[in-house]
């Protein structure tokens, strides 16, 4: 999954991922604070198929008020259309307030995230070789409206997912598409004009059961259940995209109010929401307002405060020079929080064929320069990454691309692209988000570095996100580029969440455009391994990847920081997706 945020091109920045909340790297999951602070690693989670609702009470919690959550440099998702949502500010919003699905994530007393039912009355029930799953949907569940949510209508937004030209950047892409049986040859319910879906048989429905069928064995299905994508969709034109985007019908704790992309989004309680339906989620606060795009300066200055502004309010980062402060001042509501994600640059492997010049483009970057530039804290929310992969993932393997972790050292790029024998300076065409001034602080750093090392860079300014020209393969700014980035966070904790998406030929979010017929051969055989072994084979190929081809520079491994106002109660992460735990807080009254 993706992080909006965009100046984690040239960042560093990373993505979605599991991510325990607690500070520091003690291992009860408290918060740390002053010099207690260190990177720390996520662990994969654990599984509850018994839970039920309604969600266990958060100690001291109050009802009433309003949170406020400002997200500096953070444009937002384009589009609330749950089909579509594959980043982790929009799916942490939407899943935790408004969007139901299979199953769901909640947190644990040590911060760690647990896989819990949600609309499904347990976490399924696989055949013996998992090409088969069938879920039991919930008959309490209901829309704002106050109508049932069905069994049919779930199947509905299920089978919605296989549409890739309604939704060419949603999830279903990489999983509905990849592993649900006779995916390849349905092209969705508004591509095939097939409104009813009466032309896929991948699925069935029977009184509340629901049986999917794959491809092949997927025995993640129950993590791949807890995406907003397998959750239900009304039926017919009722939730035709794009409108359907601007202002879906909800089934959680809270509905929508207003939407403004790039700006604004209000939701307000659903009063048609039944708690005893919900194994997960609570309804405290008697809204949210959530302002993207903001400045990180003013952003901190409103939170150190601690004015009315500030006391009800969340920040879902912190700039790098406010930090000492901060860790001082703010004590636990200066919350640390674990990620498995990745910040990389990708550089265009059909246009930059040479291993050196992509080595030399690794070791051309400044990598703490950037960070700092970027709002970002060394050691504490960014450490150096040697792989896709990372750490605390099953069958991570400790390896170095040239025997030693790569810094920023320009002799040695010019010495790479000296073996390669191109000439120099290189040119390299990028793009920054010119709307985040962090994003140019730290571009400009980036153009120094490469510059220094043998480089010519042309970085155009952009004021949308960056991910809608490097997923656009036909936009005209997209064309003319040869770097780009994609900072990613593993959809559930496994390698098969992370290498496929980045690596695999003509994924998604293969911004690098690489594309090796036996990387991809070994992608698939290592979906057929009995499970013990798949861990292990998902790091090799890690390691295969890096070593032989090089086609993707990992630049950093991320913690995040988040800020909690005096007045916010229990500040904590979400341990499933990386971002505030917005299930639990409450306004203290």
């Amino acid at each position: 999954m993706k992080r909006n945020k965009p100046l984690a091109l040239v960042a560093g920045a990373a993505l979605l991922t599991l991510a325990a909340c607690g500070g520091g790297s003690s291992d009860d999951g408290e918060s740390g604070s002053g010099t207690e602070r260190d990177f720390s690693e996520q662990g994969g989670g654990t599984k509850d198929p018994e839970r039920q609702g309604p969600a266990a009470e958060v100690e001291g919690a109050s009802a009433g008020g309003t949170i406020t959550v400002y997200l500096p440099g953070d444009p937002g998702p384009n589009s609330l259309d749950p089909t579509g949502g594959w980043s982790v500010t929009g799916n942490s919003i939407q899943q935790a307030l408004t969007s139901r699905s299979l199953t769901q994530y909640i947190r644990d007393e040590n911060g760690q995230p647990v896989l819990v039912p949600d609309l499904a009355t347990d976490l399924g029930t696989p055949n013996d070789d998992y090409t088969e799953w069938t879920f039991t949907i919930r008959d309490d569940a209901t829309w704002e409206d106050g109508k049932p949510v069905t069994a049919e209508e779930v199947a509905f937004g299920i089978c919605r997912s296989l549409d890739s030209e309604a939704f060419p950047s949603g999830p279903g892409t990489e999983y509905s598409k990849t592993y649900f049986a006779g995916a390849e040859d349905y092209a969705g319910p508004y591509t095939a004009k097939d409104p009813d879906c009466k032309e896929w048989d991948g699925i069935a429905v029977d009184g509340q059961d629901i049986t999917i069928s794959m491809s092949q064995p997927f025995p993640d299905m129950d993590y791949w259940g807890a995406f907003m994508a397998m959750g239900p969709a009304p039926l017919g034109d009722a939730s035709e995209p794009p409108n359907y985007g601007t202002k879906p019908l909800s089934n959680g704790p809270y509905k929508i109010e207003s939407f403004k992309p790039n700006e604004e989004l209000v939701v307000v309680k659903n009063d048609q929401w039944a708690a005893d339906s919900d194994p997960g989620r609570h309804q405290y606060a008697d809204g949210f307002v959530f302002k993207f795009n903001q400045d990180q300066a003013k952003v901190d200055e409103i939170m150190l405060s601690d004015n009315a502004d500030s006391q009800t309010a969340v920040a879902t980062a912190l700039g790098s020079d406010k930090y000492n402060d901060a860790n001082d001042q703010l004590g636990d509501r200066l919350v640390q929080q674990t990620s498995q994600c990745v910040s990389t640059l990708t550089p265009d492997y059909t246009k930059i064929p040479e291993i050196e010049v992509r080595k030399a483009l690794a070791y051309a970057y400044p990598y703490e320069d950037v960070w700092i530039a970027s709002g970002e804290v060394p050691g504490v929310t960014r450490v150096p990454a040697n792989s896709l992969m990372p750490p605390g993932m099953a069958g991570k393997k400790d390896f170095q691309v040239d025997g030693e972790q790569i810094t920023y050292d320009p002799e040695k790029a010019k010495a790479l692209l000296e073996e390669a024998g191109v000439e120099t300076p290189y040119p390299i065409t990028m793009i920054y988000y010119e709307v985040d001034p962090l994003a140019k602080a730290a571009q400009d750093q980036t153009t120094k570095g490469f510059e220094a090392a043998g480089f010519s860079v042309k970085a155009i300014p952009v004021q949308e996100s960056p991910y809608n020209i490097w997923l656009d393969p036909d936009n005209k700014v997209n064309k003319k580029l040869n770097f780009r980035g994609v900072n990613w966070c593993s959809d559930w904790p496994s390698g098969s969440t992370v290498l496929p998406s980045l690596a695999r030929t003509g994924a998604v979010y293969n911004t690098a455009y690489f594309s090796e017929e036996s990387v991809d051969e070994e992608m698939d055989r290592i979906n057929t391994l009995p499970l013990d072994e798949q861990a292990d084979a998902w790091g090799d190929l890690d390691e295969k990847i890096m070593t032989e081809y090089f086609p993707i520079i990992p630049t950093a491994y991320r913690n995040d920081l988040f800020v909690f106002g005096t007045k916010v109660g229990n500040p904590t992460g979400d341990g499933s997706i990386g971002a505030p735990n917005y299930k639990d807080l409450f306004v203290m009254q």
